[in-house]
């Protein structure tokens, strides 16, 4: 017989991640309410799994009478999902990220991809996204009538104190090197402000993609970025925290973005942000078209937005926000204003427990 309170299914990967941060700080605040949730971590090699890799995931869905399943799992396994419905579960998808979104996926493997979550997350019991921009890409992809959202929330954190240095601001970028990030756009954009003083630290781990972790290390080097530009590697914990201290902006390069967690996770030190458009990263700023003067309900937004891949325009902005003192004060002064209303986690549990129907 399955068990009551909540199976919690998700990928066995403790690499540093939006996708895993939310998940675990989702799971603590379900606790925290009283929810008994289980969580099974499946091995395998998600979101291209081997036949070998399904019966855990079979096993994990019929040990509970509801599942929430982290969407890297929910989208390689439709199968799974109907039959576990058709058994009289109910299973609810937790979309981070659509499965064919990634870059650089050969258009077969794409189309792949994207068939394959189409009937998952058809047969599941509900779907819920992790932003509004995210709900209605999957509602007009799949053809899905009532995407839920549960945005995500924030820890609370000090205000950072920057690096100390007017003459000297330090860039930020947090995010594992991989062509969906697109960091080479960042340090292309910095290359041509060399005649200005900054500091740069791309925080990520390299071993998502290797091969253009490897380009960026070349492109650092022949750009005469060395001294500048740090390639950190992944880091959590303090040597994270030490680095969101010292920033002073957050420049996020996505090319495809469901809502940019390190947005909100900037906004919770104080530290504005720069976003790509057209991604959910600009939700998670503040709503905006190209225009930053566009902010919610009238307010100026914490930051500004660019749009994706554009190098001339980026540099543009970056340069702007270095030579001008008055907008340096201003975007703090905004970010820091959006860090006493940005929610907890909590709220998005309370979100996620409406969707479940468990208690």
């Amino acid at each position: 017989m399955a068990a009551p309170g909540l199976g919690f299914v998700t990928w066995d990967d403790e690499r540093p991640s939006g996708g895993n941060t939310y998940d675990r700080e989702l799971v603590a605040a379900l606790r925290a309410t009283g929810m008994d949730v289980a969580v099974q971590a499946l091995p395998g090699t998600w979101p291209v799994p081997s036949p070998e890799d399904m019966p855990a995931l079979t096993q994990a869905l019929d040990a509970h009478q509801t599942s929430l399943v982290d969407g890297i799992v929910a989208s390689a396994a439709p199968r799974q999902i109907a039959d576990a419905v058709a058994a009289g579960r109910r299973v609810v998808a937790l979309v981070h990220m659509a499965a064919a979104d990634e870059i650089g996926l050969d258009p077969a493997e794409r189309d792949r991809r994207e068939e394959t979550e189409r009937h998952a997350l058809q047969a599941a019991s509900a779907v819920v996204a992790t932003s509004r921009t995210a709900a209605d890409d999957l509602a007009a992809r799949h053809g899905l009538t009532d995407v839920q959202v549960a945005r995500p929330g924030v820890r609370p954190a000090p205000a950072a104190a920057g690096s100390g240095h007017d003459d000297a601001p330090r860039l930020l970028a947090v995010g594992s090197l991989t062509p969906t990030k697109d960091q080479a756009t960042f340090l292309h954009a910095l290359g041509r402000l060399r005649d200005l003083t900054w500091t740069a630290h791309l925080v990520g781990s390299p071993d998502v993609d290797p091969d253009y972790a490897a380009r960026l290390r070349a492109l650092v080097d022949e750009s005469g970025l060395d001294e500048r530009a740090e390639l950190t590697g992944a880091l959590i914990g303090e040597a994270l925290e030490t680095e969101w201290a010292a920033a002073d902006l957050l420049v996020l390069t996505s090319r495809s973005e469901t809502f940019g967690l390190v947005v909100t996770e900037a906004l919770s030190r104080g530290v504005p942000a720069v976003v790509t458009a057209g991604t959910g990263a600009v939700e998670a700023l503040g709503r905006a078209g190209p225009d930053r003067r566009s902010g919610p309900a009238g307010a100026n937004l914490p930051g500004c937005v660019v749009p994706a891949r554009d190098v001339v325009a980026l540099a543009a902005v970056l340069r702007r926000w270095l030579t001008d003192p008055t907008l340096r004060t201003a975007l703090r002064r905004e970010a820091l204003d959006r860090r006493e209303r940005l929610p907890g986690w909590d709220t998005t549990a309370a979100m996620i427990t409406e969707v479940l129907g468990v208690g």
